[in-house]
């Protein structure tokens, strides 16, 4: 039956071409976007675990800068502990020098001077972001010697875990202001002349060639060794701690770019297939614009019948 009042055909055009609309809207913003979930309404369940991934690799950024500061304290520290290892094998050498009889230990002394004021200026130069680990005042409240870098950052059924590198500080330092514990300024008294001192303040211009002060000094001889063997443990520890964050930074790295996949492969729209789809699209949109145009034309027929 034709009718001038219900255009059957139109309307079923009409319909046609919104759907083919609506679908085209669809695949150019997922084309404009790049992405084939954009909001929740997309898919609920996809955008939810991206939505949460995304969050996670941001964490994951900020350890990442945390590992790097840490490295960067971690190697201040290590090339400032092996440049005052040198200086404290010189102020040995220059004791083992001044074993000799009828060396002049007034000048020697003057050497060593000279290296134990080496020795602190690099320890109080051993500072990044403020934080040194060589000296230290462990009477201060903000002291801990327990230092710990974010190295991790973890989802699990039970929560959110964070995990660090740790290290005992204590055993690198070599100054402590408040009671003298550290490697280079903890105390010795000397058998024989009952005089307190440490590699940072002994003292042997006032020695002589006796057999007390020889014996006193092979004492310090062996103290400052003793300070080198912990100095040498120290730098060796601090350079494992400077591997483990370096491994450890290798691996958030991939651990991002992985998570990261895994957000676009939920995600991420197919460009290839969505253009495929936009072409076949706009060529149905000017199909269905023809036929809502034909049908539409039909109810003009209608008027060469009553002519």
């Amino acid at each position: 039956m034709t009718s001038i009042n219900t255009n059957r055909a139109a309307m079923t055009a009409l319909q046609s071409l919104n759907v083919t609309n609506a679908r085209l809207e669809d695949v150019q913003q997922r084309i404009s976007t790049g992405l084939r979930v954009a909001s929740a309404s997309d898919n609920a369940a996809y955008w939810s675990i991206a939505t949460t991934m995304k969050s996670d690799n941001s964490s994951l950024s900020t350890v990442q800068d945390a590992l790097g500061l840490g490295s960067a304290t971690v190697d201040v520290t290590y090339t400032a502990i092996n440049t005052a290892i040198e200086s404290t094998k010189a102020i040995k050498d220059k004791l083992v020098a001044a074993r000799q009889s009828g060396v002049d230990k007034v000048k020697i002394q003057a050497e060593i001077t000279a290296r134990q004021s080496q020795l602190r200026s690099i320890s109080d130069s051993a500072s990044f972001s403020g934080e040194n680990w060589l000296a230290v005042d462990s009477s201060l409240a903000s002291y801990n010697p327990n230092k710990s870098i974010v190295s991790s950052f973890a989802r699990g059924a039970s929560g959110i875990t964070i995990q660090t590198i740790d290290f005992n500080g204590d055993a690198a330092k070599l100054y402590d202001d408040n009671d003298q514990s550290g490697i280079l300024d903890l105390e010795d008294t000397t058998t024989n002349g009952g005089v307190t001192y440490s590699v940072a303040t002994l003292d042997i211009s006032t020695l002589t060639d006796s057999a007390n002060d020889t014996a006193d000094l092979e004492q310090m001889i062996t103290w400052v060794d003793n300070a080198l063997g912990a100095m040498t443990t120290a730098a060796a520890n601090l350079g494992a701690l400077k591997n483990s964050i370096d491994n450890q930074t290798s691996f958030v790295k991939t651990l991002m770019e992985a998570v990261q996949r895994g957000v676009g492969t939920l995600v991420d729209a197919d460009m290839t297939e969505e253009s495929t789809k936009l072409q076949a699209l706009q060529v149905q949109q000017q199909l269905g614009v023809q036929a809502l145009s034909i049908a539409n034309q039909n109810s003009q027929t209608i008027l060469s019948l009553f002519k």
